[in-house]
Parts: structure tokens; sequence; C-alpha cells
């Protein structure tokens, strides 16, 4: 939402954001490339927009440290392509690691240099633009979503500022976190930019007729199935309000489950867009007991059993499913999330590795993992009572928080860097605290 009210002409209001390390990145290089944005008080900001047009450097390219945030390296790289100018996406070293390969070469076909300083397709990287040139043809422009909806998140916010109509076809072999996109076109529609989207059965005919669809009536979709027809129009400046974030909110919502008393997050939409909600079907498909109200959600504590889950729509939420899965009684097979092998630790293999710390067996697969649930603590290997067990988070923000439901019955626990969850959610700890102490 920042991000939307950062490139529209006029000055937008943004209240209730979730303040963190990733935010501040996205914050500082939309200022570096033209926005004067203030804080006003925390969670709001004040933000004159760039009215379509982001500033790069001309002999010099504008530094743009996205330091460990893929998600403002993968939005920020497209949008930052609809600009003019020259700008160096860099970061932390682990995200020098990460992909980019499949954006960058959408944006090549749409006008945009790009020189890679080290692997190519990977960051750092140079982009020079003189904004977005759809095809004469118009053919479109297509972009696979398998290790990254992000990709085409980025796309779409940076469409309207293109020079002409363009037009997004997903390609590929699969589609990761479809919900991300629905909140990408929720955006749109709410800083009163158009779109229409098209859809046509996969493997027709290259000719076969595309179809309007409601955007809002699709859970799934498929390479070559649908395709987005945007028209260059001005983001709208005006008064805004984000949600209440359920990926923040999940592991306080799995400690209700396997803590010792019920647990309430306030402040969510229940009916939200935003991946992440699924916790509240896992937790009940585990067995959970879930109280949901228009804006509030409890959770109690809770028998659980494992269940086989496919998570490519939510695959932030792996980790703490994880944790769950071994306060479980049997065993939980997570599927279809192959792409968090490159996300800020290896999310398959680190949280098999930290449950093996206290005996709790796991298997892994290519696209995801197994665990064989040892039920409620004491686990096979727990230190004994005068130890403090040690957990490493990976410098993974995700890790850490979901590593903290080990503690719920009163032993505390050693993470080597509970800091980095400053990346998404600086207060967690504080929050915790109130759990912890129950």
């Amino acid at each position: 939402m920042v991000m939307a009210a950062a490139l529209a002409s006029g000055v937008s209001v943004v209240e209730r954001v979730l303040e963190s390390k990733d935010l501040e990145r996205t914050l500082a290089i939309l200022a570096a490339a033209g926005a004067d944005i203030r804080r006003e008080n925390p969670g709001t900001y004040r933000i004159r927009g760039v009215a379509g047009v982001p500033r790069g450097g001309n002999d010099a390219p504008l530094s743009c440290d996205v330091h460990e945030s893929g998600t403002t390296c993968r939005l920020l790289t497209a949008v930052l392509a609809a600009g003019a100018g020259r700008f160096r996406i860099h970061g932390a070293p682990r995200m020098h690691e990460r992909p980019l390969g499949e954006l960058c070469e959408a944006l090549e076909t749409l006008g945009v240099s790009l020189a890679f300083e080290g692997r190519p397709g990977y960051p750092p990287l140079v982009l020079s633009t003189r904004g977005l040139a759809p095809a004469a043809d118009g053919s479109p422009c297509r972009i696979g979503l398998g290790e990254s909806s992000q990709y085409l998140s980025g796309l779409l916010l940076a469409a309207p500022l293109a020079q002409g109509p363009l037009t997004l076809e997903i390609s590929g072999d699969k589609v990761v976190s479809w919900p991300y996109v629905g909140l990408t076109l929720q955006t749109l529609e709410l800083f009163g930019v158009p779109f229409s989207v098209e859809t046509r059965a996969p493997g027709t005919a290259a000719k076969a007729a595309w179809q309007s669809a409601d955007w809002r009536g699709l859970s799934e979709v498929r390479p070559g199935g649908i395709r987005f027809r945007m028209q260059p129009a001005d983001y709208r400046a005006g008064m805004y309000a984000a949600e209440g974030d359920w990926s923040g909110a999940s592991y306080f919502l799995a400690a209700g489950a396997v803590g010792r008393a019920p647990v309430r997050v306030e402040g969510l939409n229940t009916t939200s867009l935003q991946g992440d909600r699924a916790m509240l079907d896992i937790l009940r498909r585990m067995g959970a007991h879930v109280e949901a109200e228009a804006a509030a959600v409890t959770v109690f504590p809770s028998a659980l059993h494992g269940i086989d889950v496919d998570m490519g729509a939510c695959p932030d939420l792996v980790p703490t499913v994880a944790v769950l899965a071994a306060h479980a009684e049997g065993m939980t097979r997570v599927r279809n999330v192959a792409h968090l092998r490159i996300k800020e630790s290896d999310r398959i293999a680190a949280p098999a590795g930290e449950l093996a710390r206290i005996g709790v067996r796991t298997r892994e697969y290519p696209d995801g993992l197994e665990v064989y649930g040892a039920g409620r603590p004491p686990f096979p290997t727990c230190p004994a009572s005068d130890e403090t067990p040690r957990f490493s988070s990976h410098g993974d923000h995700r890790m850490a928080m979901s590593l903290a439901l080990l503690e719920l019955y009163g032993r505390r626990i050693e993470l080597d860097d509970p800091a980095c969850v400053s990346k998404s959610f600086p207060t967690f700890w504080d929050e915790w605290s109130r759990v912890r102490g129950q």
C-alpha cells in the first residue's frame, strides 16, 4: 500500500502500517527515487508520490539496498524499471543468492537494459530504463511464477506506469503463492487503477477465446490460463489503512493451540485475501478449537493430529506448521513448497534440522517435508531440566518466531539470533512475553 501511495500524484496518508526492517528498506528506496515520505506517528505515513515516474541516477546509478528483503527486491525491481534512469539493486549476501531471472527476462522484453555484476539472473544488478515499452503488436509480456508470485505483483504495480497498454500472461510450469496476487489486485482497485482479468482453459489452442473473469473468485490458476490487461493510469492519492497482518498473527494463533491457555488475536479481517489466513483452516484440520469473529480470532489449547497439506498458497506458514506438527499425534506432510529453499533460509531443511535437536523425526522432499509428531512435550530428546535448549534461527525471522512455540511449557529456549525478527515484526518478543507468561 505504501508503494502504491509512493507512485501516486499528490499526497496520501497510510495508517496501520506494520513497521519493520523490510518496510524501512522499501521506504528508503522509494524516497531516494523521488517520493517525499514522512512518519507522522507509529504506523502512520504521509507520502507525496512520484507521479508515476521513479527517478534513478544518470551517470551513476541510484543505490537501492534491499538488504534481506526479498519482497522489496522483487517488487521494486519491476516498479523502478517503469521509471527513468539507472538503478543498482543490491542487498545482503543471502539476497545475492536468491534468483530474479524470470522477472529480469520479462523486463528485457519491455525494453529495460539489465547488467548483472555477478551471476546472471541474480542481484546485484544495474537496470537502465526509459520506462516500460510494451510490444507494438500488442503481444503479451509473459512471466513465470514457479519461484515467486511477487514477480507478477511487481509487474502489475508497474504496468499502469507503462508507455502504452500492457498485457501480462502467466507462463511456465506452476504458480506459487497465488493469494498474494489477489492482494496486489485489491491494492490496484483501491488506488483507482483499472484492469481486467481474462481466463481460458489451460492447454487449449493458442487462439482460443479468452473470457472475462472475476478475479475475486479465482482461488487457483494455471500457467497459460490467465492474463491481465492493463492500461496507462494514475494511482489515486488518498487516505488508506492497511489490514491486520495474518502472517504476524499466525505464531500467536498457533500458540493458542499448543500452549496452556487460549490466545485471542484482534484486528484481523477474517475475510481477508491474505494467503496466511489459511492458518485458520490448517489449525482446524489439525483438530484445534478455533472461534472466529468479524475482526478477531481465538484459538484454544487442543489435542492435535497430523494432516497432509498443500501449502503452495501459504508458504510463509511452513516453519510454524512444522513446529505445530511436532506437537501433534501422527505424521504431517507438507507439499508443493519447493521454492522455500531459496528464501532467507532453506525453509524445508531448517525446520527439519531444528526439530531434530529435540528428537522429532522428519523427512525432507524436494517440495516439502514430513514431520512425525511426538505429541505434547516433553519431546524425545529434550535437554535436562537444568539446561536451556539452544536453537538456530538460520538468520531467518520466520524460523525464529516459529521456534518460539517450543517454549510454551515453561522451558525458555535460546536462539542464536533473536533480533532477526526485526525484519518483519520488531516487537515480536514484547508481544510474545504476554503469551509465554500465561
